[in-house]
């Protein structure tokens, strides 16, 4: 049987390093890693076919061809007549994972099969090809993918535990969560072709890993964060839960501890509030909260938790947002309608973190932890001792939630995982009953920057910064510096937000299969109707401040001439009427996603 089964683990072995030919009419992409195979994986640029050759015709090599190195295939996706073969052209070791490497993409990048170009029967789907090309570029700045050769990222060491030999057998892909797997719809057309070696899972996250003395034993902890792509997003475009009851910025923690022999682990989920909800950008600093579809909500929230307890157990839900203003509005709504949602699997429960906490407060999250540690200590961890029996089975899940589920849920999910990583290390002898991770000052620093560096990652990826309060994970403690920082990043995210974030959305609903390109489809990313086909903020903002440049000038020449008086007021009233015109059409001014979405 074992033979069997390492016949079968060799036959799925993925190729780890490949050199891809770029020919006029084809991609070869050619093994280099030592593998036995002689096979070459050719990508047609006429029609974007996928087939295995043996050998490089000559027609081929009539030219000079480019020659890439890569490290894998990301997978393909058609827009139109033309195909689009995306690729990893940069990788970075960033650690181990049962005994594997780890690899964070470093570089993606498109190769488009456009020879059939001359096909496209309109200048219309000419245009809107060259259209979805731009947004293809923005694509390949996607950040925070990682991947394994050997290992499966998308699944927690429980499930992995849990996993069957005939599971273990099969290919990378064929064992993935779904919904971790953020290459999972462009790897549909390699997947018909049975090209498993090519069949690289890739996760968007974080991973972050390190190693620590205590005493004379060696401690490793790995963090790992797992996105969910079924309503992924950017921040302001991605909000609140679809009809399935899937919810923006989903997430997957998972803190391992592995020290002589026993192996411990913690998964915490965050996700934005499971109700029918927006925040759609207009210009102003905070836009108004927006709750949708009310005699929905229950459902919505019904089938997501009903989701998380299929797949987690019991479920506590710990609601971090303001009990007033905006966010208290979707407090009130969350919380009545989880009255008929809560049981014994599933637990509501409301902190008011910037009320207790403060902004520099955030030592007073122990009264929050006072009020779950009953609930994390009886179903909230996995442990297996040296054999890898099971001493513990994790039988529940914390969903954390704010209104970004960014920076005071990364506070609270760190609070929280540094108490269970006591608690674990206290349960297998290693502390005693009053010691604590800030007794051993090196494991102590380690942990914070652990926690801060997976926050900012999280971060980065939804709203395109750093996450505010990430001093406090970082030092213990608020910091001027820190103080200074979140003000930048909140006006950065101000500007991506409102000016950038709406191609970024397009970029990720082509590749995760939100929006499939169809000939037959009349809308384009390019096409705009009435007001929208004309606003453009920097113009208006140009034609604002040129008023008041001229109306200041008027006045510099009141003292010389009356008249210049009436000019001043002429290009005043310009001003103010085109920024009041902006302000009331300040959704139109933004940068917005340009696709339908029909299946987020």
């Amino acid at each position: 049987m074992s033979m069997m089964m390492e016949k079968a683990e060799s036959g799925q072995k993925l190729y780890t390093k490949m050199r891809l030919w770029e020919f006029p009419n084809q991609y070869v992409i050619e093994p280099t890693d030592g593998s036995s195979s002689g096979s070459y994986l050719s990508v047609s640029r006429k029609d974007g076919s996928i087939k295995l050759i043996d050998e490089i015709s000559e027609s081929s090599t009539l030219r000079v061809p480019k020659i890439f190195t890569i490290y894998g295939v990301a997978g393909m996706l058609r827009l139109l007549e033309g195909s689009y073969l995306l690729a990893i052209t940069g990788r970075e070791c960033v650690g181990s994972y049962l005994g594997h490497p780890i690899f964070k993409v470093s570089s993606l990048k498109v190769f488009p099969c456009d020879c059939s170009q001359h096909n496209i029967p309109s200048e219309q789907q000419k245009k809107t090809e060259i259209d979805f090309s731009g947004i293809l570029r923005v694509a390949e700045k996607t950040t925070g993918l990682f991947f394994s050769y050997d290992a499966n990222l998308t699944l927690s060491t429980q499930r992995l535990n849990d996993l069957g030999d005939e599971s273990r057998s099969l290919p990378l892909w064929r064992q993935a969560e779904p919904r971790f797997l953020w290459n999972n719809y462009l790897l549909e057309g390699l997947i018909e072709n049975k090209l498993d070696p090519y069949l690289l899972p890739i996760v968007q996250g974080s991973f972050h890993h390190f190693e620590s003395a205590i005493g004379k034993d060696i401690i490793e902890i790995t963090l790992i964060a797992r996105r969910c792509t079924r309503r992924n997003g950017t921040r302001m475009w991605r909000r609140g839960a679809d009809p399935d009851g899937y919810v923006a910025n989903f997430v997957e923690t998972e803190q391992i501890m592995k020290i002589n022999g026993y192996t411990g682990s913690i998964v915490q989920v965050r996700g934005s509030i499971p109700l029918p909800w927006q925040q759609i950008v207009d210009l102003t600093y905070k836009p108004k909260y927006e709750l949708l579809n009310h005699e929905e909500a229950p459902r919505v929230l019904e089938r997501h938790f009903l989701d998380l307890r299929k797949k987690y157990g019991s479920v506590l839900a710990i609601d971090l947002v303001n009990e007033h203003g905006g966010e208290g509005r979707l407090c009130e709504k969350y919380g009545k309608t989880m009255q008929h949602v809560s049981g014994n699997d599933v637990r509501y429960l409301h902190f008011d973190f910037h009320h207790v906490c403060g902004h520099i407060h955030f030592d007073r999250l122990s009264i929050l932890y006072d009020q779950i540690s009953d609930f994390i200590e009886r179903n909230g961890y996995l442990l297996l001792n040296e054999k890898g029996e099971k001493m513990k089975e994790q039988l529940g899940v914390v969903r954390t939630n704010c209104i970004d589920c960014l920076d005071r849920t990364n506070v609270t999910q760190s609070m929280i995982g540094r108490n269970m990583l006591e608690f674990q290390l206290r349960r297998i002898g290693i502390f005693g009953a009053e010691e604590t991770i800030s007794s051993h000052p090196n494991l102590d620093d380690s942990y914070k920057i652990l926690w801060a560096n997976h926050g900012d990652d999280i971060s980065t990826q939804y709203t395109g910064t750093p996450a505010l309060k990430g001093d406090f994970v970082r030092f213990g403690h608020r910091t001027m510096q820190g103080i200074v920082n979140d003000g930048v990043n909140a006006l950065m995210r101000y500007y991506l937000n409102n000016f950038c974030d709406g191609t970024k959305q397009d970029a990720i609903d082509l590749l995760q299969g939100h929006f499939i390109v169809s000939a037959n489809r009349e809308h384009s990313p390019s096409q705009n109707q009435g007001i929208e086909a004309i606003a453009s903020f920097p113009l208006a903002l140009g034609l604002v401040l040129t008023g008041f440049f001229f109306t200041l000038m008027s006045l510099t020449q009141v003292r010389y001439d009356f008249k210049h008086l009436f000019f001043s007021l002429v290009w005043a009233s310009i001003s103010v009427g085109i920024a009041a015109f902006v302000k009331a059409n300040g959704r139109v001014f933004c940068n917005r996603p340009r696709l339908h979405k029909p299946r987020c």
